[in-house]
Parts: C-alpha cells; sequence; structure tokens
C-alpha cells in the first residue's frame, strides 16, 4: 500500500496511499531484500518507511567518477555534466506509477518559469535508480519532457541516465537520498518506497540546494541556481517529504483512499476556519453589546 503521515507536536494526520509525509526522517539506502513493511505503532512510520528519507547533505561532493549510459546508449559520466554550469539533480526511476511524474512535472513547470536556458546556463540530470530500466526509456521519458517544456532546442541540456547498482548508491548515499525496494502489483520486488526532492548542484559537482516535495518555486530555483553558478552553498530547508510506496493500477483502490483523505482534509479545514471566524466573531460582539447596554442603562 501506500503510506504516510504527518507528526508535528504530537499529533498525528495519517494519509494512506501516497499523499504527502511531513516528518523529519533520515535514511540511507537499504538492502533491496528488504520489502517489510510492518505496523504502524504510535509516533512510528511503517518499517518499510523508516529507511526512506532525504538527509540534506549540503556541501558534499558527488562521486563524478560514477559511470551511467545516457539517453542514447553512450556511456558517460557524471562529472561529464560539470565544470562549466551548476545543474539540477533528480533522482527518481522512469517506470515509477505516481510519484517520480508528479516531481518531473513539478519541476518541468518551474523551469518553465525560470528565464534560463538548459544546457547553456544549467543542465538537468535525472538518473534512475531501478538498475534495469533501459536508455530506451530514458529517451522516451526525456522525449517527453522536452516536449512539455516546450523548448525542443534545449533538448541537449536535459540528461536522463541510467545505470548500475554501485554507480547509483554512489549518488544515492552522497544525496543522502534513502529508498528500499518493495513488491509490485505483481508481488515482485518491482517497484521503490523513496521520498521526493530535487537539487541543486555548483560547477563543481557539490551539493548546493535541496527542494523537497513535487512543487517548487521558480523563484527559489532560480536563485538557487545563480549561487550554485558561483559554488556557494546554500541552507538546510525543513524536511516535508513526499513518499511513494507502492501503487496498483488493476484495482486503483489507492487512489481512491487518496480522494478521500484530501476531501476529508479539506472539510476538515473549512470547519476548523469556520469554527475559528465564529469565535472571533463572538468575542467581537460580546463586548459591543455590553457596551450598548451600558449606554442604555446610563440613559
Amino acid at each position: 500500500m501506500w503510506a504516510g503521515r504527518t507528526i508535528r507536536g504530537g499529533w498525528q494526520a495519517a494519509i494512506l496511499c501516497g499523499a504527502l509525509l511531513c516528518a523529519p526522517v533520515f535514511a540511507q539506502v537499504s538492502s533491496y531484500g528488504d520489502k517489510q513493511s510492518g505496523e504502524n505503532a504510535g509516533d512510528q512510520l511503517p518499517q518499510v518507511l523508516q529507511k526512506v528519507g532525504v538527509s540534506q547533505h549540503l556541501n558534499q561532493q558527488l562521486p563524478l567518477d560514477a559511470s551511467f549510459v545516457d539517453d542514447t546508449g553512450k556511456t558517460v559520466r557524471l562529472g561529464d555534466y560539470f565544470g562549466k554550469h551548476p545543474a539540477i539533480l533528480s533522482l527518481v526511476y522512469y517506470n515509477c506509477p505516481m510519484l517520480c511524474s508528479e516531481e518531473l512535472d513539478g519541476l518541468t513547470g518551474a523551469l518553465e518559469m525560470v528565464k534560463l536556458t538548459p544546457g547553456k546556463d544549467f543542465d538537468v540530470v535525472i538518473i534512475s535508480i531501478d538498475p534495469s530500466e533501459t536508455p530506451e526509456t530514458a529517451a522516451a521519458k526525456k522525449a517527453f519532457y522536452v516536449k512539455r517544456y516546450g523548448r525542443p532546442e534545449t533538448a541537449a541540456g536535459w540528461h536522463f541516465l541510467t545505470g548500475q547498482r554501485p554507480a547509483i548508491d554512489a549518488v544515492t548515499n552522497a544525496v543522502g537520498f534513502g529508498y528500499v525496494k518493495v513488491p509490485g502489483p505483481d508481488g515482485k520486488l518491482t517497484q521503490f518506497a523513496h521520498a521526493s526532492s530535487i537539487e541543486i548542484v555548483t560547477t563543481d559537482g557539490k551539493l548546493a540546494q535541496y527542494y523537497l516535495g513535487v512543487e517548487y518555486s521558480p523563484k527559489d530555483m532560480l536563485l538557487g541556481l545563480i549561487d550554485a553558478s558561483g559554488n556557494k552553498i546554500g541552507s538546510p530547508v525543513a524536511n516535508i517529504l513526499t513518499y511513494c510506496y507502492h501503487y496498483d493500477p488493476q484495482t486503483n483502490k489507492h487512489s481512491l483512499r487518496v480522494v478521500r483523505v484530501v476531501q476529508f482534509g479539506g472539510m476538515v479545514t473549512v470547519a476548523g476556519l469556520g469554527g475559528f471566524m465564529f469565535l472571533m466573531f463572538r468575542r467581537d460582539v460580546n463586548p459591543a453589546r455590553k457596551h450598548d447596554l451600558t449606554k442604555k442603562d446610563n440613559g
């Protein structure tokens, strides 16, 4: 299933099947064979999500010698994309049924409003965490997002990479990107539980800024790229994470639950605001009534 929970000051709001999860979770990559989901207990996340998260390793050097295959089938080094420009780094997997597409959609939408040019002012580097994915899959994903971006002349600035586990783990460990492999609808280990984030990387390949979730501020992204172009390192951000954890497209039950949870959350928000406004209105009205009564008594 999908799983999520917001934990703030001891109050919990459970969000099932893949929406937002806000919690200070710091984890490293766990074994591919670790697929036990576990049960929720108190403030604890399901066991599988205890090893999933993003630790912000600001100023950490990426493994520039790590070897990958680009979307044309060419073997490349991660360092090939650094030296002249900063870069935006995203760790996803291309066959992800939900969250990764949301992350790339958010990234592309934000870049549409950033007045810089991929390939000229910065590069976009997308790395699959799934070693079974192929350059053909990466090429199809690149074509989709370059078309969505609407500037085909920038295609040379978008790099969709695949690789083997040693190179993938070298990057995810440097970034602090924790994930675990989990069973898909067929029961086989074909999907991943992971968080959503993008990173701004300096021209010399050091992590300069993290942006968490699936929606990104174009203004912050622009400032982050400008700072990273001068090899400036940013500050940590609040760990508000969006998690991806198993989706069954055959039943679609998880998506239905998300809709219901979001609707319920909206009703709670409206009710809370209504109650607050009612109390404030009464607080303002009662002194006014007393003042009017006093004036009548004096008359």
